[in-house]
């Protein structure tokens, strides 16, 4: 079976011969590139998660506006190539450096970043398998769970109080052996950290994994494999307001920006665990009032597809009627331990019984 390397580099010099091969016809060379334009992401019903649909540009050298910018896809796919073939990565700033020695370099970060996607998505390959890494910190994961990265075993729980820093090459990281029975992510590290001391690990039998906020590719990627490749049921622990609802909806669902690969991506059995309105009101948590712009915000999520489901547009409504948001670590009006000893347990209870009827 080919390698996602292997099949990288495969598809790189499949898009170099086409364009070769259309110049030997003496054809004017063009490269038809998927359209990720909101009017071709779809929300898949069936999937649960938005994927791209059917339209596509054409970028050709017989058009003066997209002279430079189809040459910039070749010499990013030429960059990759050579990255795969002599197995080494880059992180997207660096590529962004390197270009300024090309004929075609860029403007600016942000539109070297575009045409790393536009070749991903001509593709149909992620850019961690192109050799192209993002720049920030990798999140953590906690528990009892054995990986072996390049020749080397790691188990999460022996890699020192932080845990195992998840790889962005994660799909090249074998996951050898795990004894849990769940995953539970949360959003902020302080979270993560409360959990770990607390031992929710060895109590929940869970892998925890520390999100950082908005969860990096290479997390949901982790994520994804431990709920199909494990079979571990996924729970989401975020802050309760508009935003911490938005950061597991894109571990459940995908997000719009990244409908290409959310395929790989996305979770669509994991579990919004809490923090929610009804949390805030039957937990009386500490509160701050709703902005403005939290407001505007559970309203864009009212109406997106991706929160039909009853559950999350009840938890929306009834935010929106208290005015009020609260954060994960507001348990800790009850002692630290509360999470652990009386949250989690009552949560994991309610959903997990739901699941069985």
């Amino acid at each position: 079976m080919m390698s996602r390397k292997e099949y990288a580099l495969q598809q790189l010099k499949g898009l170099g011969n086409d364009v070769l091969g259309q110049l030997v016809k003496e054809e004017v060379p063009n490269i038809k590139v998927p359209s990720r334009g909101t009017g071709n992401i779809i929300f898949n019903e069936d999937k649960r998660y938005y994927e791209l649909g059917e339209r596509y540009g054409t970028r050709s050298l017989g058009n003066v506006k997209q002279i430079k910018k189809m040459a910039q896809m070749m010499y990013v796919a030429n960059f990759c190539k050579n990255l795969v073939n002599i197995q080494k990565t880059a992180t997207m700033r660096e590529m962004y450096y390197v270009s300024e020695g090309w004929d075609v370099s860029f403007d600016n970060q942000q539109e070297s970043n575009n045409l790393s996607e536009d070749i991903e998505v001509t593709l149909g390959i992620s850019r961690e398998d192109l050799g192209l890494m993002p720049e920030e910190d990798g999140a953590s994961v906690y528990g009892d769970i054995t990986l072996k990265d390049d020749d080397v075993e790691i188990n999460a729980m022996k890699a020192g109080k932080s845990g195992y820093t998840i790889s962005p090459t994660i799909d090249e990281v074998e996951i050898v052996d795990h004894n849990v029975k769940r995953v539970i992510a949360v959003e902020t590290m302080g979270m993560y950290h409360r959990m770990v001391q607390e031992k929710a690990y060895n109590r929940f039998d869970t892998l925890i994994v520390g999100l950082k906020g908005q969860a990096a590719r290479a997390t949901r990627r982790f994520i994804k494999r431990a709920n199909t490749e494990l079979n571990l049921p996924v729970y989401i622990c975020n802050d309760g307001d508009p935003w911490g609802f938005h950061i597991a909806m894109v571990i459940i669902s995908g997000s719009a920006k990244l409908a290409h690969v959310n395929h790989d991506l996305a979770t669509p059995d994991a579990k919004f665990l809490g923090v929610t309105a009804s949390d805030i009101v039957n937990y009386d948590l500490p509160t701050d009032k709703l902005k403005d712009i939290d407001v505007s915000r559970l309203k864009e999520l009212a109406a997106d597809p991706r929160y039909n489901g009853t559950q999350w547009q009840t938890e929306i409504k009834k935010m929106l009627k208290i005015g009020k948001k609260a954060e994960q670590q507001a348990f800790s009006k009850y002692g630290l331990e509360y999470v652990v000893d009386t949250y989690l347990p009552a949560k994991l209870a309610e959903i997990e019984n739901q699941e069985i009827e």
